[in-house]
């Protein structure tokens, strides 16, 4: 699992998802107490499970001391993950199409709804609004938006982030990276065809 967070972080980049220092990438593993959660400001390029931030978990709180790195977006991931009882992983990447969709005005969780290669297996939440990266309101809104309730029972898998990027949330690393996969590849398509969609109602 450790390993599939360096994995998944070097193909961002190849595709131009992120460049050298974004994105991170987190899991929290069954039966393990400890949130494993890629470092602040490092090459996502060179990330292997040796590089990876452990922090303890101790009565639902993260231990965290002085000499720990981790990631500008830790409260993203962990309020994500904090009430999970199974293993899941955050990814939160900056997409191209995807990002540039949303600052053309589009709503990700409208635009999917014609295309059923995406909604039948990736349920995409409301855009979060535009706010400051790493800001303890950006974790809030992304929880707001991807949850249903306290315990993050989650109703989406993705949503994206005004002027910023997307969070998706799944078993694995591998898995949350094709939720982002499959909305990149229809932001691409929506802005290729120069036509904003008149209907939303999806397609058998």
């Amino acid at each position: 699992m450790l390993t599939a967070i360096g994995d998944v972080m070097r193909e961002a980049y190849k595709r131009g998802w992120i460049t050298t220092r974004d994105g991170n990438c987190s899991v929290r593993m069954m039966n393990r107490p400890y949130l494993y959660i890629t470092p602040a400001g490092v090459r996502k390029t060179i990330i292997h499970p040796e590089h990876v931030t452990k922090i303890k978990i101790e009565n639902e709180d993260l231990q965290l001391t002085p000499e720990m790195n981790p990631s500008g977006e830790l409260w993203m991931h962990w309020f994500l993950l904090k009430n999970r009882k199974k293993t899941m992983s955050v990814l939160h990447l900056h997409p191209t199409y995807t990002v540039a969709a949303m600052y053309a005005g589009y709503d990700l969780s409208e635009i999917i709804m014609n295309f059923p290669e995406v909604y039948r297996y990736t349920k995409v939440g409301p855009n979060v609004p535009a706010v400051q990266a790493t800001s303890l309101e950006l974790a809030e809104k992304t929880y707001e938006k991807m949850c249903t309730d306290l315990t993050c029972n989650r109703k989406y898998d993705i949503v994206g982030q005004e002027q910023h990027g997307v969070c998706a949330i799944a078993k694995n690393p591998w898995d949350a990276f094709e939720h982002i996969e499959r909305l990149e590849h229809i932001c691409q398509i929506v802005l290729a065809s120069g036509n904003h969609l008149n209907s939303t109602t999806p397609l058998d």
